[in-house]
């Protein structure tokens, strides 16, 4: 490989991985927008959001072609991604985007974390002191208090959180990450109208929330996925794992400047120690792989 082809690689993977990024955190931002006004009701957002997924990313498959073998079916997965979904959506229904995004970020890296353990993984002091720091972190942003998050949104975010760890964790080793993450999301989605038929009560829609969840589900979920495995390609597992710690800083700010919310110093604080404990853990693999 050429210096310039070198050079177009890491610019290409740079690009993708921004992108990607960006369209993770915009999922907390368009979610947050559809459900504060209210343009349309948590469970009629969730359902669109995962259809509409579907939909998008079986046109990719189609589009891309490949390996066309159906991925084996995984309803275990296929569960735990419509409970992220659900559980995301009813929570932004109490909080901000940097404070979802935070608990849901923070969630998914201790889920993973404490599996590595139950696993047989070991680690070392400084991985310890990095799940101590981000644990303090979570307590501290969730614990009673004038600007403390509500605790029913908190505790959904966390069950999004650990269901979003899982469903990466069953992901490792896939053959073919793309179809069966198309698969997984057309799976879901009859477990999300069973919801919103349960919550036929409080529906609410309109073109503005259809519009922001069909964004959400064929864009920033389905595209944005795509465009994370084609970033993956040129990523170290170490340097995908990192670069994920932008995602609930990208939300606050996206939420600062979009939707007008306010950047606590207990959010601040709380994203300096929960994301600063995650990042020793992930320093501690690196050191122990290196």
């Amino acid at each position: 490989m050429t210096q310039a082809t070198h050079a177009a690689s890491i610019a290409k993977t740079t690009l993708l991985t921004a992108v990607a990024m960006l369209a993770f955190a915009a999922n907390s931002i368009l979610c947050r927008l559809a459900l504060q006004n209210p343009t349309i009701d948590a469970a009629s957002f969730g359902s669109v959001r995962l259809a509409s997924g579907a939909l998008a990313l079986a046109i990719i498959v189609r589009v891309l072609g490949g390996d066309s073998r159906p991925a084996r079916p995984d309803w275990w997965a296929a569960a735990m991604l419509f409970l992220y979904v659900a559980c995301f959506s009813f929570a932004y229904l109490y909080l901000s985007a940097g404070t979802g995004a935070l608990i849901l970020f923070g969630a998914v890296q201790l889920t993973m974390f404490i599996v590595g353990l139950a696993r047989g993984e070991r680690f070392r002091a400084l991985a310890w002191a990095g799940f101590a720091m981000a644990l303090a972190g979570l307590a501290y942003l969730l614990a009673p208090g004038v600007t403390a998050p509500p605790p029913v949104g908190g505790a959904l975010m966390a069950m999004a959180g650990v269901a979003w760890g899982v469903y990466s964790l069953r992901g490792r080793g896939v053959e073919n990450p793309l179809r069966a993450t198309a698969a997984n999301f057309a799976r879901a989605v009859p477990f999300a109208l069973a919801v919103s038929a349960i919550f036929l009560n409080e529906f609410r829609i309109s073109p503005a929330g259809v519009a922001l969840a069909i964004a959400s589900g064929a864009i920033t979920s389905g595209v944005g996925y795509v465009v994370w495995y084609a970033a993956l390609r040129g990523l170290t597992a170490m340097s995908a794992a990192t670069v994920q710690l932008s995602v609930p800083v990208i939300a606050s700010i996206g939420g600062a400047l979009l939707l007008a919310e306010a950047i606590t110093l207990r959010l601040a604080v709380a994203s300096v120690a929960t994301l600063g404990g995650i990042a020793l853990v992930l320093v501690q693999k690196r050191v122990r792989r290196g």
